[in-house]
């Protein structure tokens, strides 16, 4: 059933934006330097193919929590921040924000979200002052609350500049931005029910558009893949049996899905009927969910990447398909896209001391992965609920801190075999979804440190790192407390107008967060 709500719930935050206050800091004052390193020196890495840009998603890098279709987590076109005196700034809304993206207004658009559910933010890029917010649909999850991936973590700003977000109600919810009054007010403009294709014990991760422009979505308990034409409000689906508690990838070929036990691929006809082109056997998996994880599988949405030899790189089709899998240590795993083959599986990282929950950054032939282990879900043990589902930091043993790990892997131009470049490891980012940059080869991340010193104090820096060498080059902190974890939040990067510098751009348990060089 497909209803469409031209003029439905409308909710304006007031006449005027409400301006940003700052994130507060919390516990002892860290020991550690607020700046570590040294301005960075752009070294562009050159002659990358771009990921296909969907036709019904916002221009590429600016559309989803991993910049495009192919989920690269990479940015092409925009120099990010170079450590030149950098400033930090923050605002206090009490919401992680999972997800951001970019209006044709250069707004920010974001949904964040805390014990009382997710709420759809748009906000201003320079200032972080919040300008509209219209609270998303909430069912509270029958299981940990810290890990809940579902009901608005991830959503997708499409060609119209709409949020479309698969809600906790089992329904695909777009929300238009009204900018007619002068006043930007959010306003819920179509609903589509895919439950007729959705096992009634699934809510849905995420939905994405395929290359007809119809919705594709998953559902996390039971592994329900689905697609639903909202010309028609008519979907199709099939039940894996498997979990899934990530996005998905989308090329104009398929589309590429990762469980808890494998890698496939799906295709679906005019009929909707969902056909699996493939499932890769090839996944090590220790059945363990180990401290970090979400479930006992790959924490890693799929990342596409088309190719290196020139008959690659005449298709639109992607070449390759690139996951993490749960084995001990931890495998990259690349697979052909044609037929799931496995080019190759890398371990990275320590044994008894590796997995991650966040995809992969793709840049040319070089995958790059970030280690997660010893991540106790956000410390939110350490965290009690305080006003309006905010979360309150208790103190705890801050001398615990996630196992370092941040890794290059590089797939042979031929194809047929794969290498791990280097290996850092000394950087502790626990959660965060990181980013590359092509126009400055740097790798941008978020910290939280280890401080020998103050062992009680909870320091989190920005970190960038050289994406030739897996060298730091600099680190600036953001702040220090509970409320500055960033908890699985996706870093973006934007450069707005009116500030002249490109902004880095993170959620956290407290707020939103951001750094520009000054």
């Amino acid at each position: 059933m497909l209803r469409s709500l031209t003029l439905a719930a409308v909710l304006v935050l007031a006449p005027a934006a409400l301006a940003a206050d700052p994130i507060p800091t919390s516990g002892p004052a860290p020991s550690t330097a607020a700046f570590l390193g040294a301005p960075a020196t752009a070294k562009p890495i050159k002659g990358l193919i771009a990921p296909w840009s969907s036709p019904f998603m916002a221009p590429n890098p600016f559309g989803g929590v991993h910049n495009d279709p192919w989920q690269s987590d990479a940015y092409l076109q925009i120099a990010g921040p170079m450590g030149r005196s950098p400033k930090t700034l923050s605002s206090a809304i009490g919401r992680d924000c999972i997800t951001l993206t970019f209006d044709s207004k250069g707004r920010i658009e974001a949904t964040c979200t805390n014990l009382m559910g997710p709420v759809l933010y748009l906000m201003d890029p320079s200032t972080l002052d919040v300008l509209a917010t219209y609270t998303l649909p909430y069912v509270p999850p029958a299981g940990n609350p810290a890990t809940n991936t579902t009901g608005g973590a991830y959503f997708f700003l499409d060609n119209k500049g709409r949020a479309v977000v698969a809600t906790s109600d089992r329904k695909i919810t777009v929300i238009r931005t009204d900018d007619s009054s002068g006043t930007p007010t959010f306003v819920q403009d179509a609903v589509y029910d895919p439950t007729p294709c959705l096992d009634p014990q699934d809510r849905m991760p995420s939905a994405l558009p395929d290359a007809q422009g119809r919705y594709w979505f998953v559902g996390r308990t039971v592994g329900s893949v689905g697609v639903l034409d909202p010309k028609t409000g008519k979907c199709g689906g099939i039940v894996l049996n498997e979990e899934i508690e990530n996005s998905f990838a989308v090329g104009s070929d398929g589309v590429y899905i990762a469980t808890d036990k494998a890698q496939y691929k799906f295709t679906a006809g005019a009929d909707l009927k969902v056909k699996t082109v493939w499932r890769s056997k090839a996944y090590g998996n220790t059945g363990q969910t180990k401290p970090g994880q979400f479930n006992a599988g790959t924490g890693t949405t799929p990342t596409l990447i088309r190719g290196f030899t020139k008959a690659d790189r005449k298709k639109k089709a992607p070449a390759y398909v690139a996951i993490t899998d749960n084995a001990d240590p931890m495998d990259v795993n690349v697979y052909r896209t044609s037929n799931g083959s496995l080019v190759c599986s890398v371990p990275v990282f320590k044994k008894g001391a590796s997995d991650t929950e966040n995809s992969l950054i793709s840049m040319g032939r070089s995958l790059y992965v970030e280690n997660n282990y010893g991540y106790d879900l956000g410390s939110f043990n350490d965290y009690i609920p305080g006003p309006g589902g905010t979360m309150v930091p208790l103190g705890g043993d801050r001398s615990k801190v996630s196992e370092p790990g941040f890794a290059r892997v590089d797939i042979a131009a031929n194809g047929k075999s794969c290498k791990k470049a280097w290996e850092n490891d000394t950087v502790r980012a626990p959660s965060v979804v990181p980013k590359g940059d092509a126009r400055n080869g740097l790798i941008y991340t978020f910290e939280n440190l280890k401080d020998d010193k103050v062992p009680d104090s909870d320091p989190w820096y920005w970190t960038a790192i050289d994406a030739r060498t897996g060298k730091v080059v600099w680190k600036q902190m953001a702040g220090y407390g509970g409320e500055y974890n960033n908890h699985y939040a996706g870093i973006a990067i934007f450069r707005d107008p009116k500030t002249t510098e490109p902004t880095l751009y993170v959620g956290g348990v407290g707020g939103l967060m951001a750094l520009r060089d000054g």
